[in-house]
C-alpha cells in the first residue's frame, strides 16, 4: 500500500465521521464544519487553498488526509447538451456518469457499482457483468467532479453559490441497493446542508426490486425512490426483471406502499422501459393501471434504447402514446421520458463502462446470489 492510499480521502466521511476524524487529531468539531464547506461550498481540494484554516492544521491534514476523486479517461457532449464522463476506477476498471442539462435544473446520473449483476435483458449495461461496489467516496466524487467540470467548461457556477448539479439520481451502473452499506452514507452527504445540500426530493435511489434494502432503506434515509418495474406481471417480470423471481410484484409493490408511509413522500416512480410488442400492448397497460390505480404512483415511459447485440426494439411512438393515455384516463399519473444523449450512448440503459475481471457475469435463471453489502 503506497503513503497515498493510507489516507484518509475527505471526500467519503459523513459529517459526523469527518467530526469523528478531526477529533481524533485533536481539534474542534467546528474543523469538520470548515472543511466541509471548502469541499462542498467551494470545491476546493488543495488545503493550502483553505486559508481560514490553522497552517499547522493544514500541514496535519497534508500527512493523513486526501481529497481524490475519480480520474477522467474521455468526455463526449451530445449535440442536446448531455455529458457523459467515463471515469477510471483503478487498474482497467471505469464507470460512466452522465449530466442531463434542463432548463432551471440539471440531473447527474451517477454508477454505484463497476457493472451490475441484476441481468436485465433490456439493459446493456446488465450485459456487461460485475466487478465491485464503489466506495463512498467513489459516489461522492463523481458528484464533486461534475460540478468542477461544469464549471469550467462554462456553466454558470459561483463558489459558494447554487451549483449546477441540482438533481442526482442513482440510475447509472449498477443496482444501487446491492451497495447499501456505501450508498446510503453517500446520499446523506449529497443531502446534508454543509455537504452538496441537495433536497431529499432531488436525490433519488433507483432500485430493480431488492426488497429486503427498500425496507431499510425506508428506517435510514429520506430520499426519492424509483422502482424498475417495466412489466404488469409476474410472468413477463421474471423474463425481464430477473429478481423478480425472488421478489415478485406483490411483495415489491407491498415495500413500495410501506416506503412511501413511513417517509410520509409524495410518491413512488416506477420506471418503465417500452419494448416493442413485449410489455407496450394495451391490455398491459390496463394491468399496469390495475396494480397502480388510487395508489401514491406515478409511470415514466421510457423509450427503448437500443445497445449492440440486443434484440428488443424501441416501441413506436404511437404505442408510447397509446400506453400513456390508458394509464392516464384509469387514474395514473404517466408521463414519457424524452430520450437524452443516445448520440454518445448516454441514455437510459446504454452505459457500459468498463467491466474487466468479472467476479459475477450473469445472473441468470439460477439467480445466483448477488453479494449485498448492508
Amino acid at each position: 500500500m503506497s503513503a497515498a492510499d493510507a489516507k484518509t480521502n475527505l471526500l467519503g466521511l459523513t459529517r459526523a465521521e469527518l467530526e469523528a476524524f478531526v477529533a481524533g487529531m485533536g481539534e474542534k468539531p467546528f474543523r469538520a464544519r470548515q472543511l466541509l464547506k471548502w469541499l462542498y461550498k467551494r470545491c476546493v481540494a488543495d488545503f493550502d487553498q483553505m486559508t481560514d484554516l490553522a497552517k499547522s492544521f493544514r500541514e496535519r491534514l497534508k500527512e493523513v488526509a486526501v481529497v481524490v476523486t475519480p480520474s477522467i479517461i474521455t468526455t463526449q457532449v451530445s449535440a442536446d447538451g448531455t455529458r457523459k464522463w467515463l471515469l477510471a476506477m483503478d487498474g482497467t476498471q471505469g464507470i460512466e456518469t452522465v449530466f442531463i442539462p434542463e432548463p432551471g435544473r440539471g440531473t447527474l446520473c451517477i454508477s454505484s457499482q463497476v457493472g451490475c449483476a441484476m441481468d436485465c435483458s433490456f439493459c446493456s449495461t446488465a450485459q456487461q457483468g460485475f466487478n465491485r461496489n464503489l466506495t463512498v467516496a467513489e459516489i461522492v466524487g463523481q458528484v464533486w467532479l461534475a460540478n468542477r467540470e461544469l464549471a469550467n467548461s462554462g456553466y454558470k457556477w459561483e463558489p459558494g453559490g447554487p451549483r449546477v448539479v441540482t438533481n442526482v439520481v442513482f440510475m447509472g451502473m449498477g443496482e444501487p441497493l446491492a451497495n447499501y452499506r456505501n450508498v446510503v452514507p453517500a446520499a446523506e452527504i449529497m443531502m446534508d446542508d454543509l455537504g452538496f445540500d441537495i433536497s431529499r426530493r432531488r436525490v433519488t435511489v433507483s432500485t430493480s426490486g431488492l426488497v429486503p434494502q427498500m425496507l431499510r432503506l425506508a428506517e435510514e434515509t429520506n430520499c426519492a425512490l424509483a422502482v424498475s418495474l417495466h412489466a404488469p406481471n409476474d410472468a413477463l417480470r421474471d423474463q425481464l426483471v430477473p429478481i423478480n423471481r425472488k421478489h415478485p410484484i406483490a411483495e415489491l409493490l407491498d415495500a413500495c406502499w410501506q416506503y412511501v408511509n413511513k417517509q410520509n413522500a409524495r410518491s413512488i416512480t416506477f420506471e418503465y422501459v417500452m419494448l416493442d410488442g413485449i410489455n407496450d400492448q394495451p391490455e398491459q397497460a390496463r394491468q399496469l393501471a390495475q396494480l397502480l390505480k388510487d395508489r401514491p404512483a406515478k409511470v415514466n415511459l421510457i423509450p427503448f434504447n437500443p445497445f449492440p447485440g440486443t434484440r428488443y426494439v424501441r416501441s413506436s411512438p404511437a404505442a408510447i402514446e397509446r400506453f400513456r393515455d390508458i394509464l392516464n384516463n384509469n387514474g395514473v399519473i404517466a408521463t414519457t421520458r424524452r430520450t437524452r444523449g443516445d448520440d454518445i450512448d448516454a441514455a437510459c440503459g446504454q452505459l457500459v463502462g468498463r467491466v474487466n475481471d468479472r467476479t459475477t457475469v450473469r445472473l441468470g435463471s439460477k439467480l445466483i446470489s448477488v453479494a449485498v453489502q448492508s
